[in-house]
């Protein structure tokens, strides 16, 4: 629904955008359990009951894997429709940040992607077995609300881009400043996430996600590169349209 609102600011078909969320929605979510059956197919197959819980998992290369089909299958409606490809980008920017936070808070609930151990008053302990069989959170032990860090970022991210969004002077800004601004947010909080299964690089200096924080910070930067073939003409406003008109009269009394 606010693919569809920014897509009436943007002047982008917003029934295509409608259309294209659907495609990448589905794409991701069935895309990604299609994947984690068939690389536990040999498991599943002996105990097929087992498909019911798939839902339930939550890993980051789960996660990579939903965000490159979905990128793939956007890439093909987006040609085949013959949508602008950094305007349509630009409108696809706020809501994606606000699924994000939505996704996180899902995730606190759920135990996946928990955080760090921490005595801080505001200290999340997960207690459900579940937590702990799905998403391997420790149970018993306080930690790092980190998904709420991430949420309250992308929140934020969400609101000032959706405001920014009627301001911008070229095509692709908003998707600009949604990479970077994501970057910084996935790079700050991955201090407060617990590392078990996230990567290390560089000698344990780097986590997974930090590193591909980084990737989404000068991929952004290369968007917001003034180009003059993306720039957004001044759109007339009323006051300026009725000055005009008066003028003409004037010009043919």
């Amino acid at each position: 629904m606010l693919a569809q609102r920014t897509a009436r600011i943007a002047g982008i078909d917003p029934n295509k955008v409608w259309n294209l969320c659907i495609v990448v929605l589905f794409t991701a979510l069935i895309g990604s359990r299609i994947l984690l059956i068939v690389a536990n197919w040999s498991i599943l197959s002996s105990h097929p009951i087992w498909m019911l819980g798939i839902s339930m998992i939550h890993h980051p290369i789960l996660a990579a894997a939903g965000v490159t089909l979905a990128f793939l299958a956007a890439w093909i409606f987006v040609r085949r429709s013959r949508m602008p490809l950094r305007a349509t980008v630009d409108v696809l920017a706020p809501p994606l940040a606000l699924a994000i936070a939505f996704e996180q808070i899902g995730a606190l609930l759920a135990g996946a992607g928990y955080g760090t151990g921490t005595h801080l008053p505001w200290a999340v302990i997960y207690s459900s077995p579940l937590a702990e069989r799905w998403s391997g959170a420790p149970i018993g032990i306080p930690v790092h609300p980190v998904q709420a860090y991430t949420a309250l970022a992308f929140l934020f991210i969400a609101v000032f881009l959706l405001l920014w969004l009627p301001k911008r002077s070229q095509h692709g800004d908003i998707a600009g400043i949604f990479l970077m601004s994501a970057g910084i947010a996935l790079f700050i909080t991955e201090f407060w996430r617990d590392p078990i299964g996230r990567g290390a690089l560089f000698g344990g200096f780097l986590k997974g996600p930090q590193a591909a924080a980084v990737m989404l910070v000068l991929a952004g930067a290369v968007l917001l590169l003034e180009r003059d073939s993306q720039r957004i003409a001044a759109a007339s406003t009323p006051a300026v349209d009725s000055e005009r008109h008066a003028s003409q009269e004037t010009m043919h009394g």
